[in-house]
């Protein structure tokens, strides 16, 4: 045992690694870790299980160079357009490949990564608040960082560490679940809350339908209505102090990304629904050339026209190759057919393998957690494709765990039937 743990030593580290790049928000660096990761830890055998999920994104990025071919985009793009769009591909390799290095680690390693991350979070918070007397939320998310999908995974292991067998201690579960949860909270992002409670109520087996999940789903619904209402009637300003900042946000969360008309002239309007503008003018720009268009898209290097100049980040852009939206953003290169296949890449995360091992089941539950939780985080911040995003690593990784355990099951039972005979 001793053995095994000292090899897989530096498979963690550079699981770590990988896991923590993209938060230093710099995507060359990320890409070029990522790529010479995947390469380095090629497998021999792949299953059927990662191969249908892996082939999706294989069949998104080859439909895209297909139709680049009847464009007339610039070359410089198209690269940039199939760096984004492998990034997803080559996360799942890496999560899946690394898995086979340490899988009776997995867990703990998760949990150890994410409480690394956020010790380093919080200390960048502290800084931030002492050195450049960062008070508002917005000066908090720009200096501790914006999101951390990481930590959420890694607080819901901690929440339900027995269910994945992992043997911590109560006083360090507790502390585990602090220092994490309160970093994850003080990324104040509004995706981050929603995928907690996803991903809770998928542990908690209450995406199953039957009248117990349904009466605990209708009640959150009706809560999360009711505190909604009470935070919109509290009217809190747009550039108010402190929580105010975050309570503006969700007042017009519903609203923000599924706005159908705006008032460009309006900046209010225009930087309060911008998410909704960017969709607005992707299904325009790409129904507006036909069906062929609409039913394979503009291919790599494909842009959109926002018709104005808007601050997005550090620079002054009218074209944009990626939007907020990873549904909208793969309609622009794609089409139809390609959203479609990305579809079909979310569904295959709900399919569950039946097993007599306990933690199969709780892995299935994370995976029908992580699918929901995708179709709210395309639309409003791409997803697998965001640039700064782990998760394809974390899927990949989870479909590697999964069958290391499903093996581990037929094996038993196999050893059981001859025993029997």
């Amino acid at each position: 045992m001793a053995t095994i743990i000292k090899k897989s030593v530096i498979y963690q580290l550079l699981f770590a690694i990988c896991i923590y790049v993209p938060y230093l928000n710099n995507y060359e660096l990320t890409f070029a870790i990522w790529s010479l990761t995947a390469f380095f830890t090629i497998q021999k055998v792949y299953t059927i299980g990662i191969i249908k999920q892996l082939l999706c994104f294989v069949l998104i990025i080859a439909l895209a160079i297909a139709v680049f071919f009847f464009k007339n985009h610039q070359l410089y793009f198209v690269i940039r357009d199939i760096t984004y769009l492998i990034k997803p591909f080559i996360g799942l390799l890496i999560g899946y490949q690394l898995c086979k290095k340490f899988p009776l680690l997995a867990f703990k390693t998760i949990v150890f990564i994410g409480f690394f991350i956020a010790i380093i979070h919080l200390f960048l918070i502290f800084n931030a608040v002492i050195f450049y007397k960062a008070t508002t939320v917005n000066d908090i998310r720009f200096y501790g960082g914006y999101f951390s999908d990481f930590e959420v995974y890694a607080l819901i292991v901690v929440l339900f560490h027995e269910k994945f067998q992992l043997n911590l201690s109560r006083q360090k579960a507790i502390l585990y679940a602090i220092v994490i949860g309160f970093s994850a909270f003080m990324y104040l992002a509004r995706t981050n809350f929603i995928q907690f409670i996803i991903l809770f109520l998928a542990l908690k087996g209450y995406f199953e339908v039957n009248k117990r999940s349904i009466t605990v789903v209708v009640s959150v619904l009706i809560l999360t209505g009711i505190g909604y209402t009470v935070i919109y009637n509290m009217n809190p300003k747009r550039n108010g102090e402190g929580i105010e900042a975050l309570l503006y946000k969700i007042k017009i969360a519903p609203i923000e990304p599924f706005k159908t008309k705006i008032n460009r002239d309006d900046w209010k309007d225009f930087n309060d629904n911008y998410r909704s503008y960017e969709n607005i003018m992707t299904v325009r720009q790409v129904s507006r050339e036909g069906l062929f268009s609409t039913f394979f898209g503009q291919g790599l290097g494909a842009q959109v026209d926002l018709k104005q100049e808007v601050w997005l980040g550090d620079m002054n852009l009218r074209y944009i190759s990626i939007l907020h939206n990873g549904f909208m953003t793969i309609f622009l290169k794609t089409g139809l057919l390609g959203l479609f296949v990305y579809f079909i890449s979310i569904y295959l995360l709900f399919k569950k393998t039946k097993s007599n091992f306990p933690i199969v089941n709780q892995i299935n539950l994370l995976f029908v957690g992580t699918g929901v939780f995708l179709i709210f985080s395309n639309w409003v911040f791409m997803g697998v494709y965001n640039l700064s995003d782990n998760k394809s690593i974390l899927i990949g990784f989870l479909f590697c765990l999964r069958e290391f355990y499903m093996k581990s099951d037929n094996e038993n039972l196999l050893n059981e039937s001859n025993k029997a005979e």
